[in-house]
C-alpha cells in the first residue's frame, strides 16, 4: 500500500529541510544556510498522530542553480506536488512575503490539493505578529511554527493528519523490503542506475559533479517484492570536500551502507580504480555487508574482457574477492535486473544458519590441513565453534588463547569455512573467545 504523501514546498531558504527534520524527529535532510541544498526529493515514512505518511522534502522553487540543474530540480518539485495528498507550503515569517512566495502560491492554487500554509521562523512571541502579512497569499490562516525551536510542531502534525483524505489513511507502516545502498565515487552512474530500474526520472541525473548531495530512499516493486534503493552522494578524495554540504553527504553515504541489507558497489568500467574506490570498499568490508560489485558503462569498454577486468579488480580491491560481479550499462538499461536477483541471493545467504556439527567438522579439517601456530611456535587450539548470529553470519570459536591466531590464519579459516560450510559470496564475522578444559581438534586423550 502506498502511504499518503505530504510534500513540503516553498521558495529557497524558508526552512523546509529544517521543518522536515523537526517533524520526523531525525536529521534526515541536510540543513545549511546555503540556498539550493536540497535537489532530489527526500522522503521518509513516519507516524503522524497515529497515521503513517510519507513526508517529502523538496528543493526551493525558483532556485537559481546551474543552467543544467535548475530545470531538473523544478521537475522534481512538480512531481512531488502532483503525487501529494497534502501540501505544506512554508513561508519565512521574518522575511515576509516575496514574489517567489506569490509564485509558489500560484502553483498551489493550480494543484487543487489540500494545502496547509505554514509561517516558519516564528521563534518567539514577538514574531507572531509577522504572520499577518502571509494572509495576503489567499490560502487561509497560516500556522505559526519554529522548526529551529520546536514551536507549533504538535499543532502542525495534527493539522497534517486531519487534512489527509479519509480514503488515504494508513495505520500501519509498510514493509521497506530489501534495502539496497547504491554507493560509488562521483559520476559513476548511481542515480542513472536507479532511474533505469524505475523507468522514470526519480533522481536528478547530470554531468555536474556532486549532483546528488543527500541519501535518497526510493521504493519500487518487482514481482510483488518490495525494495528500497538508497541513492548516495558520490565520494571523492579526502581533503577535497568543498563545503559542509558535501561533508554531510559523505557521512550519510556511510550511514546508508550501515543500514542497508546489500550494498551495490558501482565502478566505472572506463576509469581506473582509485583511492576513493578502495575507501568505499573498506566501508563495505568493515560493516560486513553483502555486496554486488556492479561494473557500469561496460558498453564503453571496447575490447575489454570480463575475465581480465575481474582479475584487475581482485588485484586492486582487497576484501571483496568473494563478491559477485556484474557488468551493466545503466544508460542503455542493459543487464540491470540480474542485480536485484543477485542481491536477493546474497541476502538469503547472509541469513543462513550452519549446523554446529557441520561447522565443527569443517574446523577439524581446517586445523588438520594447517595447524594454527602462534608466537614462539606455541600452538593455538580450537575447542569448538558455533554460530551466534546472521546478517552477517557470526561464528564464534572457543580457543585456548585468541592471541595465538594471527590475522593471516584467521583469513585462512574464513576462506576455508566459506568454501566448506556455505556463505560462499557473503562476508563472515569470525570471533575468538578463550576457553579451557575441553579437548581441542586433532588431540586424542592418552
Amino acid at each position: 500500500m502506498q502511504l499518503p504523501r505530504v510534500a513540503i514546498i516553498g521558495r529557497p531558504n524558508v526552512g523546509k529541510s529544517s521543518l522536515f527534520n523537526a517533524l520526523v524527529g531525525r536529521r534526515i535532510a541536510i540543513v545549511e544556510p546555503t540556498s539550493g541544498v536540497t535537489r532530489d526529493r527526500i522522503a521518509f515514512d513516519f507516524e503522524c498522530e497515529g497515521r503513517w505518511i510519507e513526508l517529502i522534502d523538496t528543493g526551493g522553487m525558483g532556485i537559481e542553480e546551474t543552467a543544467k540543474l535548475s530545470p531538473k530540480i523544478e521537475a522534481q518539485i512538480r512531481a512531488a506536488v502532483a503525487a501529494a495528498a497534502v501540501l505544506v507550503f512554508v513561508v519565512d515569517a521574518q522575511a515576509g512575503v516575496t514574489p517567489l512566495d506569490d509564485y509558489v502560491a500560484g502553483v498551489v492554487r493550480r494543484a487543487s490539493t489540500p494545502c496547509l500554509l505554514v509561517a516558519n521562523k516564528v521563534d518567539a512571541r514577538k514574531h507572531e505578529a509577522l504572520t499577518s502579512e502571509i494572509f495576503s497569499l489567499g490560502l487561509g490562516e497560516p500556522l505559526p511554527v519554529s522548526a529551529a525551536r520546536g514551536r507549533g510542531l504538535a499543532q502542525l502534525r495534527r493539522a497534517i493528519a486531519e487534512a489527509i483524505p479519509g480514503d488515504r489513511l494508513a495505520t500501519e507502516k509498510p514493509d521497506e523490503g530489501l534495502k539496497l545502498a547504491v554507493v560509488g565515487k562521483r559520476n559513476v552512474g548511481k542515480s542513472t542506475l536507479i532511474n533505469a530500474m524505475l523507468r522514470e526520472e526519480r533522481l536528478i541525473v547530470s554531468d555536474v559533479p556532486g549532483t546528488t548531495r543527500d541519501s535518497v530512499d526510493v521504493r519500487f516493486e518487482r514481482d510483488g517484492r518490495r525494495y528500497t534503493a538508497i541513492d548516495t552522494a558520490g565520494l571523492r578524495k579526502r581533503g577535497k570536500l568543498d563545503n559542509a554540504i558535501e561533508f554531510f553527504g559523505v557521512h550519510r553515504a556511510q550511514r546508508s551502507v550501515r543500514r542497508c541489507d546489500v550494498a551495490l558497489f558501482l565502478l566505472d568500467a572506463i576509469v581506473d580504480i582509485t583511492s576513493v574506490d578502495k575507501r568505499i570498499c573498506k566501508y563495505i568490508v568493515d560493516e560486513y555487508k553483502p555486496c554486488v560489485v556492479v561494473v557500469n558503462k561496460w558498453d564503453l569498454a571496447e575490447g575489454m574482457k570480463t575475465g581480465d577486468y575481474q582479475r584487475y579488480l581482485e588485484s586492486r580491491l582487497k576484501g571483496l574477492h568473494f563478491a559477485p560481479m556484474l557488468f551493466v550499462s545503466a544508460l542503455r538499461r542493459e543487464n540491470l535486473w540480474p542485480i536485484v536477483d543477485v542481491a536477493e541471493s546474497l541476502y538469503g545467504q547472509s541469513r543462513e544458519n550452519v549446523g554446529t556439527g557441520r561447522l565443527n567438522s569443517a574446523l577439524q579439517k581446517a586445523t588438520a590441513q594447517r595447524p594454527p601456530l602462534g608466537k614462539g611456535g606455541k600452538e593455538g587450539k580450537i575447542f569448538y565453534g558455533t554460530q551466534i548470529g546472521v546478517a552477517p553470519p557470526h561464528l564464534v570459536l572457543f580457543v585456548n588463547d585468541p592471541g595465538l591466531f594471527a590475522p593471516d590464519y584467521r583469513r585462512f579459516l574464513v576462506n576455508y569455512l566459506r568454501e566448506h560450510v556455505g556463505f560462499e559470496e557473503v562476508p563472515i564475522r569470525l570471533s575468538f573467545r578463550r576457553r579451557t578444559g575441553r579437548r581441542p581438534y586433532g588431540r586424542k586423550e592418552k
